[in-house]
């Protein structure tokens, strides 16, 4: 049985109605970008390269994946560029936000190994298991770890994203964004963050808890005061 076609839209008959379609297509348009204007200037000049951000305690890098238990090729960027902040002593403490919802998938402890492989001492980085998401992890990293001033890590197409959320967190932060080969990941990546743009709006707005809050833990604090 053959289904029936579904009807063709049809373009409204009078100039009336054809201007109010042009109306409200451009309202939905300037809608659509209003989150990526936000980003934009609420970053502002918080946006540096690796060789002048401004010296700062604490670095955050935000999980990316992980390929077989080892960090993705994105992530790795991302710890490379901490782990440089780290030897040439522009950072003291490096602060690992990932997913661990499930037992055979840990980011963090991943990024851990992995630091510490390329010189980056132990007691120098700090887990957050918790940080499935950005506004998460920026959360989190104020109301949990006591972080007021950091330097983000991510790359360029979430990078905007990830200052304007911690800045609205509560902290001060610049943000480095790492290079990245232009594959079919790194379009992915920006073409979801206009989607994440109005999320991150959103969070921004209301402020949600995160999935996951708990207790304090003074694990930067302890980072901080251990020997260099």
């Amino acid at each position: 049985m053959r289904l029936p076609k579904p009807p063709r839209p049809r373009l409204p008959r009078t100039r009336a109605g054809r201007r109010r379609l042009v109306q409200a297509v451009m309202a939905g348009c300037v809608l659509a970008l209003l989150p990526a204007t936000w980003m934009y200037v609420v970053t502002g000049d918080r946006l540096r390269t690796a060789q002048d951000v401004p010296r700062t305690e604490v670095a955050v890098v935000f999980g990316a994946g992980l390929w077989a238990g080892e960090p993705s090729p994105y992530l790795a960027h991302r710890l490379d560029a901490a782990a440089k902040l780290y030897r040439e002593g522009r950072i003291e403490v490096v602060l690992v936000t990932g997913d661990n919802s499930r037992r055979d998938y840990d980011e963090p402890d991943a990024m851990r190994t992995y630091l510490t492989r390329h010189g980056v001492p132990d007691r120098r980085i700090v887990s957050d298991y918790a940080g499935f998401d950005t506004w998460d992890s920026c959360v989190r990293a104020k109301k949990i770890f006591g972080v007021d001033r950091a330097v983000l890590i991510s790359q360029g197409f979430h990078i905007r994203r990830a200052v304007a959320l911690c800045q609205e967190a509560g902290v001060s932060s610049y943000g480095v964004g790492v290079d990245a080969r232009h594959d079919a990941t790194w379009y992915y990546g920006g073409a979801r963050e206009i989607l994440a743009a109005g999320k991150a709006a959103l969070d921004a707005l209301f402020e949600p808890d995160p999935r996951f809050l708990g207790p304090k833990e003074p694990g930067v604090t302890r980072a901080l005061a251990s020997s260099p």
